[in-house]
């Protein structure tokens, strides 16, 4: 049976690599989830781009345990080579947007709730999303579904990983601040140029660290992203505008990091964009960690952000394929990534859930 949804979750792949899929535009991907579902004969729902459904013999009593991944892509960048929704094979790489992140993790999870879908008498319930909107932290994603599926208790959040579980991610906060200064003719004198005045707030960014570290996901990382300012040449302007991208570890809430910015930064303003992408953590002594790592897998921390931000449940990030390829030119997976991704799933869940 492993063998069969491994070739068939490989197809599916190739399906949805060669079905556009940018952010809110998923239409035609969820048709394709939508087919394998109804071809394993699994009941499933669909709400807005998201396709979802739970284990046949659910139990309202029992802890549920999500499989999420997401079906969105970004816009592939200008350095492809190949094209990017052909589905390619080659050297044992399957080269295509969105086939390692998260193609690979999304049909393999979809795989792996397959598998386990008829099975009596689990430990936990088991429930599936293939979502949408995860790239652009768009409204109609895995946010919009929490309030839709059973009460979730713990998550296993699909992206690549290389199969290593990732106790812990760091938030996201997007800061928009604005140094000011005296708008003049650039032909007089002006003391309080705003574009001189923010060299040295530029110098406090880039200085500037927070007190708290965390054991899984180092430090607050503060990265000045965007600058803008002026408008013609003989004109010094009113102020400076700067975009600022925080990756916040689990030692701070997204609004305790807001508060010291706003104290202690040398803007004139600054202010959070959202502040409800926060970081997301799973004890290190929960059964899925503890088994993980008896089975050989090692823990780290991930910098980047997924849709854990959104879930209030433990949660841990895994999944085939690897990060650094991530909305690279001719991405690709390892075809023997997937089907390692899937035999860990499953045997992952057999240990905990079976």
């Amino acid at each position: 049976m492993i063998q069969k949804l491994t070739f068939d979750a490989i197809e599916l792949l190739k399906k949805l690599i060669e079905t556009e899929s940018f952010s809110s535009q998923e239409d035609n991907t969820a048709a394709h989830i939508e087919d394998w579902f109804k071809s394993n004969n699994i009941e499933y729902k669909r709400t807005k781009n998201n396709v979802w459904a739970f284990n046949k013999y659910y139990n309202e009593t029992k802890p549920t345990l999500l499989l999420n991944s997401h079906h969105d892509t970004v816009k592939p960048n200008s350095a492809y080579t190949k094209n990017p929704f052909k589905a390619i094979v080659e050297e044992g790489k399957l080269f295509g947007l969105g086939s390692n992140d998260a193609g690979g993790c999304l049909v393999s999870l979809i795989a792996t709730f397959t598998y386990f879908y008829n099975h009596k008498n689990l430990k936990y319930n088991l429930v599936v999303v293939a979502s949408a909107e995860e790239e652009s932290s768009g409204p109609n994603g895995l946010n919009s579904m929490l309030s839709v599926i059973p009460k979730v208790d713990v998550a296993i959040v699909g992206e690549p990983t290389l199969m290593n579980l990732a106790v812990a991610e760091k938030g996201l906060v997007v800061f928009d601040a604005v140094v000011e200064g005296t708008p003049s003719h650039a032909a007089h004198p002006n003391d309080n140029n705003a574009i001189y005045n923010s060299i040295n707030v530029l110098q406090w960014f880039k200085d500037f660290k927070f007190e708290k570290g965390s054991k899984a996901l180092g430090d607050v990382k503060l990265t000045v992203t965007q600058i803008s300012a002026g408008s013609q040449h003989n004109v010094v302007p009113a102020d400076v505008k700067l975009v600022i991208d925080v990756r916040v570890n689990d030692a701070y809430t997204n609004q305790e990091v807001a508060n010291i910015l706003q104290k202690k930064s040398p803007c004139t303003s600054i202010t959070p964009r959202s502040l409800r992408l926060n970081s997301s953590s799973i004890p290190i002594d929960h059964e899925l960690i503890k088994t993980g790592i008896a089975m050989g897998r090692s823990t780290y921390g991930s910098p980047t952000l997924s849709d854990q931000a959104v879930l209030t449940c433990p949660s841990l990030k895994l999944g085939p394929g690897d990060s650094t390829r991530s909305h690279s030119a001719d991405e690709f997976i390892y075809i023997c990534e997937i089907e390692e991704g899937i035999k860990i799933y499953i045997e992952l869940l057999n240990r905990v859930i079976a």
